[in-house]
């Protein structure tokens, strides 16, 4: 392709029109970062105006304890690291001291063996009981496959028996990235790709939303990037179901991908960016501040992004453990506006399904 190529495909873009994975491609590694992300606010800004959604929020992550052994993750308790688990009492008098202060729950940890689909349920009861009209976002999908397949349910079984105990919606963890040559490298165990598009598509045929997420920054290539956009692009294409996308970047510290560079900020800007060019069927675009740290998180609201997560009230462990500049992630709702409004951007707070409170 040619620079006529680039006016081309740029302009395509400007129109809103799809642009393919061979255009993508090309974009990823010609276009200036500057044009990314020229292009990306442009299409941002008529998705989402000048709005920037985040919610009140909380993360409980109920044990390290995992059976796989994924080589990106400093989380688990695997290689010698401190474990732990919360008990049900312990986490319900959590929520009973956060209630009245958030409206979302997210609920993701390591694949225990030691607990069952029905203990989960029972703890997803427990908490609506102290918080009735709490959002509890809870498990991805590699844990759903486990605590299903372990009780002999389908995935559709397994959601539903889950649903009529409480939950609202799944996460977008576990997804890493699709190509199955490099899952087999980094986490070639656990759920594959295959079953992780089947478990959001029988969520979304379920009335039940979700979130998608991808890895980036290890040991793939650009190809392998578009082209897990483009599998969540076709998925929601038939479902519909995805509420946001959410760019995640490897972090090398403690994990047994400790000799990999971090990927630099310039290709964070536009990994960013042609996630929004590319996926025109998902409406908001995610930063997650607590991993990328505030700064560049303001900074990407100027390249697509259209939401900053939430207030988190320094709940999770996940990437701070894995070398994350927020060692104790948490922002009120007036510092988290604050650096909004200073990207010249507009602050909405929002619910759990991106309806604005």
């Amino acid at each position: 392709m040619t620079s006529e190529n680039m006016q081309s495909i740029v302009q395509k873009a400007l129109s809103f029109q799809r642009i393919s994975k061979d255009e993508a491609l090309f974009l990823y590694k010609n276009a200036d970062v500057g044009l990314l992300g020229a292009v990306a606010d442009v299409i941002n800004r008529e998705k989402n105006q000048d709005l920037v959604v985040f919610n009140r929020n909380i993360h409980i992550e109920p044990t390290n304890i995992c059976i796989y052994n994924c080589k990106f993750c400093s989380f688990s308790a695997n290689h010698g690291r401190p474990s732990w688990i919360m008990s049900d009492d312990e986490i319900c008098q959590l929520i009973e001291k956060i209630k009245d202060e958030v409206t979302e729950v997210h609920i993701v940890g390591g694949v225990y063996k030691e607990k069952s689909i029905y203990d989960y349920a029972n703890l997803l009861k427990q908490i609506k009981v102290i918080a009735p009209n709490i959002h509890l976002k809870a498990f991805t999908a590699v844990e759903l496959d486990y605590m299903s397949s372990k009780e002999d349910l389908t995935t559709a079984e397994g959601l539903n028996f889950l649903r009529q105990s409480g939950l609202d919606s799944i996460p977008g963890g576990g997804a890493e990235i699709f190509e199955p040559s490099v899952r087999e490298q980094i986490c070639g165990n656990k759920s594959t790709a295959k079953t992780w598009l089947s478990i959001h598509k029988t969520a979304h045929q379920l009335n039940i939303p979700s979130n998608a997420t991808m890895l980036y920054g290890h040991v793939e290539q650009l190809e392998h990037r578009i082209d897990h956009l483009d599998q969540l692009r076709t998925l929601q294409d038939e479902t519909q179901g995805f509420q946001a996308f959410i760019p995640l970047k490897f972090k090398n510290q403690h994990n047994q991908l400790d000799n990999i560079e971090e990927t630099n900020i310039i290709d964070d800007f536009k990994t960013f960016a042609i996630s929004r060019i590319y996926l025109d069927n998902i409406k908001n675009i995610k930063a997650y501040w607590p991993m990328l740290g505030k700064s560049i998180s303001q900074l990407l609201l100027s390249f697509g992004v259209n939401d900053l997560d939430g207030t988190i009230n320094d709940s999770t462990k996940i990437y701070s453990m894995a070398g994350a500049k927020e060692k104790n992630p948490a922002m009120s709702v007036e510092e988290i506006s604050k650096l909004i409004i200073q990207a010249n951007k507009i602050p909405k707070e929002r619910d759990s399904l991106y309806n604005f409170i």
